[in-house]
């Protein structure tokens, strides 16, 4: 059985969507306007067999695993059809709290810039699997040329396979988390297998004869060459064992712009989801600063890389968890600045503490629109006038898009 479809728009996660007289069907690497022939599946999805009539915004994907690997969703849109598309999920996310509020056009980031690749390896058989999930399975597509990570990574794929095949556990996938810092690869494998002595020393050799900066096996520090060294505004920090870092470099300067634009004039700043100070070491160029953060050694690296710069203002430090225990109101009263860069779920508690303070100037960073708007939402309903909104894209020809809302209260 087959279908024949006309896409009307794309949904969220950048499937295609048909209307017919059973409710919508979902058909992935489609595209507005285009007609497809497509075998149906359960719970309202299809998958493409023919494109019937090509919209004339479709583009040749630069990956030959495109279609199977799960990594990419949106290759085969045209530049313009895929900022629109990314932009469009950060007006409706807003449209749906009822905020209605100029959006800008989409900060766009290249390939080959993703500097930070989650790869999962997998022994099936005899042969051992490194790459991606496939979409909407547990399999992995194992992967050769990736046009959205920096080369740098895509050189080291046979080190990092070796390195996999020494680890890996045979009754689980072993996760890669791999980062290019300025000092080289540092590699953060998590569900490794049981390590005797022998294996040990063969993953340490191998970790050092591939030159990497570091190597971290289960929160345990196996190798390290050099220090894993990034750099926040030009103040160098050193990366923790997994410590989160934004993916794409550029992307991560286009939110610290805007923010420490926004924030220029404040003398007091609150930093909440701080990390290894992102934006903390950048606004502690003019401003005295409190960094909270949930992860000990994320502050760690914040303070330390704090002390050994020079001519920063005082940067202070707190470790708590803001989902547990959100700052409140009363303990807001100092600032007259705030950034906070939540996980997906959010800030909602924060924000809700926010609403009812007086801080004048505050920048929102998310990774999720849809919990941005929820808590931008609880901020004008506090009193709160948005002064733009500003999508980022950092996961390129995915559906993930950033976002940065700077809002005003006050005069």
């Amino acid at each position: 059985m087959t279908l024949d479809l006309t896409i009307s728009r794309l949904g969220l996660q950048g499937d295609g969507i048909a209307d017919t007289a059973d409710g919508p069907v979902y058909v992935p690497f489609t595209l507005p306007g285009e007609e497809v022939r497509a075998e149906p599946r359960k719970a309202g999805r299809a998958v493409p067999i023919e494109v019937v009539k090509a919209s004339p915004s479709r583009a040749e994907p630069p990956c030959p695993h495109f279609g199977s690997c799960g990594g990419c969703e949106l290759q085969h849109a045209d530049p313009v059809l895929y900022g629109e598309f990314k932009r469009s999920i950060v007006v409706e996310a807003l449209r749906r709290q009822g905020i209605e509020t100029e959006v800008s056009p989409l900060v766009p980031c290249a390939p080959e810039t993703r500097r930070r690749l989650a790869i999962t390896a997998f022994r099936a058989g005899t042969k051992l699997l490194l790459g991606f999930f496939e979409a909407h399975s547990d399999r992995i597509v194992p992967i050769g040329p990736c046009p959205v990570a920096e080369p740098a990574i895509v050189a080291a794929l046979p080190a990092l396979e070796k390195l996999s095949a020494i680890l890996l556990d045979r009754k689980k996938p072993l996760k890669l988390l791999v980062t290019r810092t300025e000092t080289g690869l540092d590699v953060f494998a998590s569900d490794a297998g049981k390590l005797p002595d022998d294996k040990r020393q063969q993953a340490i050799a191998h970790a050092l004869k591939s030159d990497f900066a570091r190597l971290t096996v289960d929160g345990e520090i196996f190798a390290m060459r050099r220090p894993p060294i990034v750099t926040f505004g030009g103040l160098r920090v050193t990366l923790p064992p997994g410590g989160f870092l934004q993916a794409v470099e550029s992307a991560e300067e286009a939110m610290a712009e805007l923010v420490t634009t926004h924030l220029t004039k404040a003398k007091r700043v609150a930093d909440l989801f701080s990390g290894s100070g992102t934006f903390a070491l950048r606004l502690a160029k003019k401003a005295k600063v409190h960094a909270v953060e949930a992860e000990a050694p994320a502050l760690a690296a914040l303070d330390k890389a704090w002390r050994e710069a020079e001519g920063l203002k005082p940067v202070t430090t707190e470790r708590r968890d803001l989902f547990r225990r959100p700052i409140i109101t009363k303990d807001l009263k100092p600032y007259d600045g705030l950034v906070f860069d939540p996980p997906r779920a959010g800030a909602e508690g924060v924000a809700a503490e926010l609403a009812k303070s007086n801080v004048k100037r505050v920048a929102a960073v998310s990774c999720n629109p849809q919990t941005l708007a929820r808590d931008l939402k609880l901020l004008l309903d506090g009193g709160y006038r948005l002064v733009s909104v500003t999508p980022i894209d950092q996961f390129l020809w995915s559906h993930h898009v950033e976002a940065v809302a700077l809002l005003e209260k006050g005069g």
